[in-house]
């Protein structure tokens, strides 16, 4: 049955009305918006029923295929939109004969549907690109951590754009190739884009460059951020931070402003400690031979001891050192050994990397005495586990201290001053 013959037939009720003494202008309202709530429901069953089969379809497909690229298909709503393409189609050729009365209406409706597959278009395109970006984030490692977003984000931009354009010309009946009017659409595409155009170039860069993936621990004090990035698009990066809060960042900030990124950390062999005692000046002291004989007892430090005195009274014996008084030739220090206590200990510890540098060093005094600094490097580098080996063996250095007979400097308290009076 041809179009004619179907504009002849979709009249019968108009004909009917008017048989009946109704005016043809009514009779003809009536019968075409009989005709189109007949057609909407029509095309809806088509569009429910089409949805299914194909649906059923991906998943009889999906159980014999190897690959996964359908379910995300399924996932990303493909089917829905693919489904959407007969009812439209079905209208579209039903437009003429529903408005066969109303030509002037006819010509609003066809660019209604005009526009109507245009979006239709996109959303099936940005379908497509969501299945590509989940399937080869979940198949392929490589990609689970890239900003895969951001790249969907300007496809998606310009399909919009392209769009828009299409829409505008169906709408209008005008050509949109002249120069000036593509000059003045990219001027205005400019400025509102400003930002997403900056964001893409800085998606680029941090894709490029490698300086943020999806997973790392970034420090961003400028915005309050620290955590782990959870999404890089075009206009921001996400970031929750470990009160589970979220940050989001400006895109183009991670080029133009300094943060820090702690994968390095993470992919190292240990991850570092370093933190300071401050010893009070006035505890150190040169050390008396009965005080070296004391000291022998703590067995981490008697080796290391009983090797140095020797050394250091062969050295007083050749120099003809008056030992009468201790300043004289060379002596051990009770801040020395204390240093080397800590050393011992942390070759001793199973929780320090013993592969990479370890350090115990004094730094400049100051007005809360000598810092001495412990720089090591421990195995786990799980927060909380790290924070309780640093914990550790700060708590054990602390308590050794007076074992030296040295002094931890800290300000006085009330406590303190109340004791004085």
């Amino acid at each position: 049955m041809n179009r004619e013959q179907l504009i002849e037939y979709a009249g019968w009720l108009r004909d009917l009305l008017i048989e009946q003494g109704m005016g043809p202008f009514w009779a003809s309202i009536i019968n075409t918006v009989a005709l189109i709530i007949v057609t909407t429901f029509i095309a809806v069953l088509i569009d429910i029923i089409i949805r299914k089969i194909i649906v059923q379809l991906f998943k009889a497909f999906s159980n014999r295929s190897k690959t996964t690229f359908d379910d995300y298909l399924v996932k990303s709503n493909f089917p829905r939109y693919l489904a959407h393409a007969f009812p439209l189609a079905l209208v579209w050729y039903l437009i003429p004969v529903i408005f066969a009365d109303f030509r002037a209406v006819e010509r609003h409706v066809e660019t209604l549907a005009e526009a109507y597959l245009v979006i239709l278009c996109i959303l099936v395109f940005r379908s497509i690109l969501r299945t590509i970006t989940n399937y080869l984030r979940a198949t392929n490692p490589k990609f689970a951590d890239k900003p895969l977003e951001s790249y969907v984000q300007v496809m998606m931009i310009f399909a919009w754009g392209a769009g828009i354009f299409f829409i505008v010309n169906a709408i209008f009946q005008y050509s949109i190739a002249s120069i000036a009017t593509l000059s003045a659409v990219s001027a205005v595409i400019l400025l509102i884009f400003k930002d997403t155009i900056l964001g893409f170039v800085a998606s680029i860069q941090v894709s490029v460059n490698d300086t943020v993936r999806i997973g790392d621990w970034i420090t961003f004090s400028k915005f309050g951020a620290d955590g782990l990035v959870t999404e890089i698009n075009l206009a921001a990066v996400r970031v929750q931070n470990w009160d589970n809060t979220y940050t989001t960042i400006p895109t183009y900030s991670l080029i133009a402003d300094s943060f820090q990124n702690w994968r390095g950390m993470q992919e190292s062999d240990g991850r570092r400690i370093k933190r300071s005692i401050h010893i009070k000046q006035s505890s150190v002291k040169f050390l008396s031979p009965e005080e070296i004989e004391n000291f022998k007892a703590i067995t981490l430090v008697k080796p290391f001891i009983e090797h140095r005195q020797r050394d250091i009274d062969k050295y007083n014996a050749r120099v003809e050192a008056d030992k009468s008084i201790l300043i004289n030739g060379r002596n051990q220090t009770n801040l020395g050994i204390f240093r080397k206590y800590i050393d011992a200990y942390l070759h001793e510890s199973p929780a320090i990397n013993k592969d990479m540098y370890m350090m115990v060093r004094h730094l400049n005094p100051t007005d809360k005495g000598i810092p001495v600094e412990i720089m090591c490097w421990s195995y786990d580098k799980v927060w909380q586990n790290y924070e309780a080996i640093q914990a550790d063996l700060f708590d054990h250095f602390i308590s050794a201290a007076k074992y030296f007979d040295l002094e931890i400097f800290e300000l006085p308290t009330g406590k303190d001053i109340a004791a004085l009076n």
